[in-house]
């Protein structure tokens, strides 16, 4: 047999076609699997209930603060600004963060503009790291119909009242021709007879007072408005309802969020009322807050109100060593003192130094305290700052989930800081000139002084003491302050206003008696809330040998045993010189609510703000109070006073500049 019929056999005996199968399923496999074609212009086009959505990072929705008692923000007229911290913001747009997000996660924080077409509620007896066990059954042909996969609301409506959990559930959808959600209500059984467009409206089945002993049953409708594609104006999105949570108390809810106006529960004994929440569109535009600066009008001062240990709970809170009688709600107690406090001081910037919260399983749902905590503030549109105590992060959020939320509060300038050192909201602000050099010249840090040090023995964790402040801390302190330069001081602002014309920029003639300029780095306040243990130690002396310690100390113990060295490796290594002051001129502490004494130690100050709050623990004959910090001459003079409940102001003294004690 020659070699031609031997290649030829095997071809006759049928491996040519099957050959000629296995070639074409692979050239199959390729055109319709593997092959995947250049992004082009279609990349943009989102398409069908499979597409992702399209996050607006900044949302168009005209701001009000109706919720908070106060109108919307009248436009300015256009023009040149005035100041130069009045020139419009421009918000940039991180390159690295993602564009669009999947729509089976609950993200209440998130701006959406994709709809809801269905909701619905679930009774489970299992807790919530289990729940899928009693989610709603995925039908794909649901699915597909009514846009998504169901989406839990991480948020149990029973909370603290009924007998087992009980999940509200949505269905998100990218499609155009679903109908979507518009609007939400509560009604008893029977109740349905008072809604306009019957048709419209859907009942969830399951009653959301389901497992709620004494109380009448109360069901959820929502209302199916048009399709996407059946508006036909350009604010479709701020129609359609785009997000559910859950609120509990009485306070307000969350930004961007309205209560349903009939409460779940009412609140009785020891529960608190449930509120159903919701918002619309892409929700409402975070209030822009301009660089903080010196205000020109009060002649070079800057003003800092500082608030200690709130202690709010979801409840109204408990009264605790007061002699004001009746005292049944402390947190609206403490809120009202406050109120008439910003009112008196009309401070620039206030700043909330830790245990916001009360901690204690009292404030069971931090994002419901955390809503209520800082509203006098918000109300009156001052911006504020706030740094973690060791009660914050004792119930259900961790440290940085609390700093997340609070940076995302109407006109908050607090940050979450480094990722990579230890605790959350490690931070810096540069408060500026109101001249139109805008230099910086008072510098603002926050530090993290933890919650508490933790030993695992075994399946059990038992607190050993209070935290402190790290070495890696430390680290990131030192790489702050070398990066700031120095300016000349006594600073001397520019006399014109900041008019765009450098031919108007005429320098405001310098006093003869002004003290020559030298190149220093800007004053410093830091606050943190556990005080370091160095606080304690003997103060300095004045010339008269007087110890400079000024106030009341009637808790000498309390913070952290611990120490990483945080006095002599930052405070006191920024010494300008051998023999000049140091950068940070005072520290803020709070954790002591009834020691609220200032005392300086080697050349820096340390002061505690004093309790503030009605449901933090004090002592009889020591009123509630709050302490100022007011910066003159341009960040050179540092006063402090206190202003206590009686709107009395006592120990008024100069730390820092002219006149300052010691001197």
């Amino acid at each position: 047999m020659g070699l031609s019929d031997q290649v030829a056999r095997p071809l006759r005996s049928g491996v040519a076609p099957i050959t000629t199968v296995i070639l074409f399923s692979i050239l199959l496999a390729y055109v319709f699997v593997l092959y995947q074609p250049g992004v082009g212009p279609g990349a943009i086009q989102r398409l069908g209930w499979q597409a992702w959505e399209v996050i607006n990072p900044t949302p168009t929705v005209p701001q009000h603060l109706d919720d908070l008692g106060l109108p919307a923000n009248e436009p300015k007229p256009s023009g040149t600004p005035t100041h130069w911290w009045e020139a419009p913001a421009s918000t940039p747009t991180d390159p690295a963060a993602p564009s669009t997000f999947p729509l089976d996660k609950w993200l209440p924080l998130l701006s959406r503009t994709t709809g809801l077409s269905e909701i619905t509620i679930s009774r489970c007896m299992f807790p919530p790291f289990m729940s899928s066990v009693c989610a709603p059954k995925q039908r794909y042909d649901e699915e597909f119909r009514k846009g998504g996969e169901w989406v839990r609301v991480d948020r149990d409506i029973n909370a603290k009242s009924g007998y087992w959990y009980l999940n509200m559930y949505y269905r998100r959808t990218r499609r155009f021709d679903v109908p979507l959600i518009t609007n939400i209500t509560l009604l008893p059984q029977g109740g349905e007879a008072a809604l306009q467009d019957r048709a419209s409206w859907k009942q969830v089945s399951t009653s959301v007072r389901d497992g709620v002993p004494g109380l009448s049953p109360l069901y959820l409708w929502y209302k199916l408005g048009p399709t996407l594609q059946d508006y036909k104006d350009e604010n479709a999105t701020q129609k359609i309802i785009t997000e559910l949570d859950v609120l509990y108390g009485d306070g307000p809810a969350w930004w961007s969020f309205d209560k349903v106006p009939t409460a779940v529960t009412p609140g009785k004994g020891n529960a608190e009322p449930v509120w159903i929440t919701y918002r619309r569109g892409p929700g409402k535009a975070l209030p822009t807050v301009p660089p903080l600066h010196f205000n020109p009008e009060r002649n070079g001062t800057y003003k800092i109100l500082q608030v200690a240990d709130l202690h709010f709970s979801v409840s109204h809170g408990q009264c605790r060593e007061v002699t004001t009688s009746p005292c049944t709600n402390a947190d609206d107690m403490t809120a009202e003192l406050l109120s008439r406090t910003l009112d008196a001081e009309k401070p620039d910037l206030v700043i909330f130094t830790g245990d916001q919260l009360n901690g204690q399983k009292t404030s069971w749902d931090s994002k419901s305290v955390l809503a209520k905590f800082a509203r006098e503030v918000i109300r009156r549109r001052i911006p504020w700052a706030a740094i973690l105590g060791n009660h914050d992060d004792e119930e259900d959020m961790d440290r940085k989930e609390l700093v997340t939320h609070l940076a995302q509060m109407p006109y908050s300038v607090t940050q979450v800081g480094p990722q990579d050192i230890e605790g959350a909201g490690n931070y810096l602000l540069k408060i500026r000139s109101g001249d139109p050099s805008a230099t910086h010249i008072l510098t603002l840090y926050f530090l993290d002084s933890g919650g508490y040090i933790k030993a695992n023995f075994g399946p059990f964790t038992q607190i050993t003491d209070y935290d402190y402040i790290r070495q890696r801390q430390i680290d990131w302190f030192l790489q702050q302050s070398a990066s700031i330069k120095p300016v000349l001081r006594p600073f001397h602002p520019d006399g014109a206003a900041d008019l765009g014309h450098i031919s108007a920029r005429a320098k405001k003639p310098v006093p003869e008696a002004a003290p020559a300029q030298t190149l220093a780095k800007p004053n410093a306040l830091m606050f943190y809330h556990i005080p370091i243990p160095e606080t304690s130690n003997a103060p300095d002396l004045d010339a008269s040998g007087k110890p400079l310690d000024v106030g009341s100390q009637f808790e000498e113990a309390g913070g952290s045993k611990k120490n990483a060295g945080f006095f002599e490796k930052a405070l006191l290594s920024t010494f300008e010189s051998a023999r000049g002051p140091p950068e940070v001129k005072v520290v803020g502490n709070g954790h002591h609510h009834v020691t609220d004494n200032c005392r300086r130690v080697k050349g820096i100050w340390f002061c505690f703000g004093g309790g503030g709050s009605y449901a933090g623990y004090g002592r009889l004959g020591f009123d509630r109070r709050f302490r100022v910090y007011e910066i003159s001459d341009y960040g050179e003079t540092i006063r402090t006073y206190k202003r206590t409940e009686f709107d009395k102001i006592i120990d008024d003294v100069v730390l820092v500049g002219r006149g300052a004690l010691g001197a």
